[in-house]
């Protein structure tokens, strides 16, 4: 396996931070391999990947550098630079674009496990891959960021609530099921390849969530590191989130939309993020709700969390469509 080695200072200052990068990067990768796990990204796939195939078999050079970038057990680090706290896609992109042409060899070489192919023999590497992602986030990405962004904030908020109640062990746990692990001794498992370990302590340690199922670690040697990972549950399922017409029609889409989400026990702060819908507006709502009999709530640590009841199940199925 491959680990880190932490002290508990660099772990106490470790920080969840938002990267529409790693956001554009995890959706090169689901664009290419087109392995959606939800109905909600297999729609987006059918919308987008067209265009992208497309783009691939009309540059005879892009399409072996992403599969070379992607590698057979290792991604490529030139494709994967470590997010900066507010930095904007195309930002980071011109990063990517700046890597030296054969640091960018090199790297292809360690993610192929192998030689180059002879069509990735040249310098202007980093600005395709740059071209490449830049499209990527233009057409495919941003049109959605917003509604991307307040499902990453509630993932954060979500995993800053759980430090607290449980501490990072368990957190680091559930990041990444079966790759990360916290083993104790000073010791976070990062993924599951044989790899030396690093020490990353007194480094900054960032943990960055993307929607897409995809990971990855990247680093910036000595003092930055960062594990991306797969936001969770229903937070990250959008298919869990549609709201019934004949349910919209009856309380209203915004108050149907938290009574849909509350499959699973969310925060007002949570509710808030993926809705989009103010603080206020998703407190009345809850108020309905409750005293409907719809909704209840529990503390849990320093959090207040909401969740549907039987009778709030009962009218969700209600008001889902029958079969045809």
């Amino acid at each position: 396996m491959g680990w880190w080695e932490v002290n508990a200072d660099t772990l106490a200052r470790s920080r969840f931070v938002l990267s529409p990068y790693a956001e554009t990067f995890a959706c090169l990768r689901l664009l290419h391999v087109g392995d959606a796990a939800h109905p909600g990204d297999q729609r987006w796939l059918r919308a987008h990947r067209p265009a992208y195939r497309a783009l691939l078999a009309a540059d005879p050079v892009t399409a072996p550098l992403v599969r070379a970038g992607l590698g057979r057990e290792w991604i490529a680090d030139f494709f994967t630079p470590v997010p900066r706290d507010g930095e904007s896609a195309p930002d980071t992109v011109a990063r990517v674009a700046a890597v030296r042409p054969e640091d960018a060899r090199a790297h292809l070489r360690t993610s192929l496990a192998g030689p180059l192919p002879a069509a990735l023999d040249r310098d202007d590497l980093p600005d395709r891959a740059a071209a490449l992602l830049t499209w990527v986030w233009t057409e495919t990405v941003l049109p959605y960021w917003e509604r991307r962004r307040r499902v990453l904030e509630a993932d954060v908020v979500a995993r800053t609530a759980q430090v607290s109640r449980g501490g990072w062990a368990e957190v680091l746990d559930r990041l990444r099921p079966g790759r990360t692990r916290w083993l104790g001794e000073n010791r976070l498992q990062v993924n599951a390849h044989a790899y030396p370990p690093r020490s990353v302590a007194g480094a900054e340690l960032l943990f960055v969530p993307v929607t897409p199922k995809a990971g990855w670690v990247s680093w910036e040697e000595p003092d930055r590191y960062a594990l991306v990972y797969s936001c969770a549950g229903a937070l990250a399922d959008r298919d869990r989130r549609a709201v019934p017409a004949a349910l919209g029609a009856l309380l209203g889409t915004a108050r149907a939309e938290v009574l849909v989400l509350l499959a699973s026990p969310l925060s007002t702060t949570q509710l808030t993020a993926v809705t989009g819908q103010g603080l206020g507006s998703v407190g009345r709502h809850l108020k309905v709700l409750m005293e409907a009999g719809l909704a209840d709530r529990r503390r849990a640590g320093r959090s207040v969390l909401y969740t549907r009841t039987a009778a709030g199940d009962v009218l969700l199925r209600a008001g889902a469509p029958g079969p045809p």
